[in-house]
């Protein structure tokens, strides 16, 4: 017999004889009618749990990680406001239950129920995700949804709740959140152990001890295990009872009174404070882990009943009895009806259309564009204030570093709801320079200085970018995006996915990277893969390579962010922040004029350089500034170049590009990346694939970047891509 059917059988037989577990009794302020509604979302709860393992064995089913032992999340949820965004631990299906009853129209009876029975099945009727994942979420709950997170949602709760405050200041036009809101983030107890949690605790902690104003409440759902590692009894007390920067509050999950008065204490100080706090729930699990975890095979069969006969169910009953609530044959009858209502709904659940194409499955990759309020350009006299002597500079050439600073500069003062975050950023104006006084032309709370933690950075810009502002975070070096690269593969880019395109997260995720740095940083601070942004569905990737290309570029970058909603990574190659000359000293040749405001290149145009017809040199980034090097000597040779600059790496424009090289005899691939999973493994396919009779490639070698002489070694070069031509036309 299975443990699901094990404990529904207990519960029928313990609460008929009237054999109850033994505990406090009810207090506090939860009314009798709301503590039965409570019970009633319980059931539903359990009876779902129960009900999916059912689906699964007769193959109509596809997901059993339930929420039996977790029920009390219930009593947490009638604690919360509905619009106090929540996001929610896996087993937290009685909160989303119980806080549909606070909109009873848009949720009538059996809607909560019939919602989470679609997703069981993966229907494509199924209101959150359209059948790609059994998630809990809903729009019109504030419940953005999440998947098994292992804690890799608790950054993005800690940047929402920063958004409250920050959208007093500067209301965003598609803002959702009400300034006296809170954020609610659950998760298990085995979760707060991983980094990435410890990581948001920190964030949330550090931006108290600084008195500034972060409405979140944490909440550890600890039922004493992750999976089949215990959790030390006490550890989370211990870790969290004295932890600096977070209120302390603990209940007994298993009662639902308790569980009520002390949510509803926490988020008092939470929402008048505006403070972080940690809710401490205990609670049990009870099946196991899902459906094909037998927790009999790694834990002692006494203790898998010791929790079982610790139901919660089992003390909500008592507690109802002494409250006078209800009578034992009402419960049993809620108990067991509820069952019946669910067992008689899921064969319809099962009959329901499932997704069967590639197109049904990944049409909200991409999330909806909105409506915007139509921007006309910064004023004459916001610029003239904000600029100041800039202005003037802007009549004469500049350097890429300098022409981006003014980028943001400009996109800032038309879009307020437009907010820069990231290490170093402010009063340093970032490590190159590249934000050099935009915190004194708009201040800390929109120019943020941030712990040196890339998850935590990342994490802010999702959250903000849920509440109507277009995040602009930096990474400092691409290699340390791998430190947070799961902010934007796990959490990120899946938002419209899972949601249906109900939500979304947009971002300009600005990193400085690749190579060609002379004498500094090693493979720290000169990275050439970006392998792990390019595989990503959804997101966008940009690299330009002179100062007027960028400026443009990034202007549709916010606009792509802005309008429709898209995750952009914009990748500034770091050796051309500075660069003034192409061909010998002082020559000025890579020096741009500022583009006036308005211009754009939009996302899939390429750049052209040249009307050659022998050789086309296909690049990006540094590799443009190299081919323009070798482009003269190639010339001279009488060989007819053409340079194409890719400008957008995913996606690739791959109709624009067949298009520009098709009158070409031949093709080189001037690739900086490396040469295994490197962006010239795509191209080379993607030239072949289009019938390109000569082809060839230039990469970097599959290796690390050192320090000092040798920067430039593992990297083409200008004499390198002389070569590579002349071995392509047989020179």
């Amino acid at each position: 017999m299975g443990r699901s059917v094990i404990v529904h059988e207990n519960f029928l037989r313990r609460v008929t004889a009237g054999d109850l577990p033994p505990g406090a009794a009810p207090s506090g302020p939860l009314p009798p009618d709301l503590a039965l509604s409570i019970y009633r979302s319980a059931c539903l709860s359990r009876a779902l749990d129960r009900e999916a393992r059912a689906m699964q064995a007769a193959g109509t089913g596809f997901y059993t990680i339930g929420s039996s032992g977790h029920e009390g999340m219930a009593a947490v949820a009638a604690a919360l406001r509905v619009d106090d965004m929540a996001f929610l631990h896996y087993r937290d299906a009685g909160f989303q239950i119980q806080r549909a009853k606070q909109l009873p129209d848009a949720y009538p009876p059996g809607r909560m129920m019939r919602d989470m029975l679609m997703s069981f099945a993966c229907s494509t009727e199924d209101p959150i995700s359209g059948g790609r994942h059994k998630v809990l979420g809903s729009r019109a709950l504030f419940i953005p949804p999440q998947t098994s997170t292992i804690a890799s949602h608790l950054p993005k709760a800690v940047g929402a709740a920063w958004s409250i405050g920050a959208a007093k200041r500067h209301r965003p036009e598609h803002a959702v959140l009400k300034d006296d809101g809170l954020i609610f983030c659950s998760f298990g107890d085995a979760s707060a152990n991983h980094s990435t949690a410890q990581g948001a605790f920190n964030t949330a902690a550090w931006t108290a001890y600084q008195s500034l104003p972060l409405p979140l409440l944490f909440c550890c759902e600890d039922n004493g295990i992750g999976i089949s590692t215990r959790t030390p009894k006490g550890w989370i007390a211990a870790t969290f009872r004295q932890r600096p920067g977070l209120k302390y509050f603990a209940c007994d999950g298993l009662d639902m009174f308790d569980t009520y008065r002390t949510a509803q204490a926490a988020a008092e100080y939470v929402r008048t404070r505006r403070k972080p706090a940690f809710l401490h729930i205990g609670t049990v699990r009870l099946y196991g882990h899902a459906g094909a975890d037998m927790p009999t095979t790694y834990l002692p069969k006494a203790e898998v009943e010791a929790d079982e006969a610790n139901d919660p169910l089992l003390h909500s009953v008592r507690l109802l009895l002494e409250s006078g609530a209800a009578s034992p044959g009402e419960l049993l009858d809620i108990y067991k009806s509820t069952a019946e209502e669910v067992a008689a709904m899921a064969q319809q659940a099962s009959t329901r259309p499932r997704l069967v194409s590639a197109q049904e499955v990944m049409r909200p990759i991409l999330p909806p564009a909105r409506v915007c309020r139509a921007g006309n350009g910064p004023s004459p006299a916001a610029r003239e204030a904000a600029f100041g002597t800039d202005l003037k500079a802007m009549e004469e050439p500049q350097i890429l570093s300098r022409l981006i600073g003014w980028a943001l500069t400009d996109l800032m003062l038309e879009h307020g709801e437009t907010v820069l975050m990231g290490e170093d950023i402010g009063r340093k104006g970032g490590v190159y320079g590249v934000t050099q006084k935009l915190q004194p032309r708009f201040g800390p709370d929109r120019v943020i200085d941030t712990l040196l933690d890339e998850q935590s950075i990342l994490g802010l810009a999702i959250g903000m970018g849920q509440n109507g502002f277009v995040p602009v975070p930096e990474i400092q070096f691409l290699a340390y995006l791998h430190n947070a690269e799961d902010q934007i593969r796990g959490e990120a880019a899946t938002l419209p996915f899972f949601s249906s395109g109900q939500f979304s997260n947009p971002m300009v995720l600005r990193i400085a990277g690749l190579g060609y740095q002379k004498g500094f940083g090693g493979h720290f601070h000169n990275d050439n893969s970006f392998a792990v942004l390019r595989d990503i569905p959804g997101v966008i990737l940009a690299v330009p390579s002179d100062g007027a290309d960028a400026v443009r570029m990034l202007r549709e970058c916010h606009r792509l962010a802005r309008e429709e909603q898209r995750v952009v990574v914009f990748l500034e190659p770091i050796a051309l922040y500075p660069m003034r000359d192409l061909h010998q000293a002082k020559d000025g040749r890579w020096l741009r004029p500022y583009p006036a405001p308005g211009e754009r290149i939009a996302l899939g145009e390429i750049g052209q350089a040249g009307e050659g017809r022998d050789l086309a040199i296909v690049t990006f980034g540094n590799g443009r500034y190299l081919s323009e090097q070798a482009r003269p000597a190639l010339e001279a040779l009488g060989i007819g170049v053409r340079i194409i600059d890719l400008r957008w790496i995913a996606p690739l424009p791959a109709e624009a590009l067949i298009r520009a090289v098709r009158e070409c005899g031949h093709v080189l691939v001037v690739d900086e990346t490396r040469r295994t999973g490197g962006l010239a493994e795509a191209l080379m396919a993607l030239l072949a694939e289009a019938g390109m009779p000569s082809i060839a490639r230039l990469t970097a070698e599959d290796s690390f970047i050192p320090t000092g002489p040798a920067y430039a070694a593992t990297l083409p070069s200008r004499d390198g891509i002389i070569a590579a031509a002349r071995r392509l036309l047989g020179r």
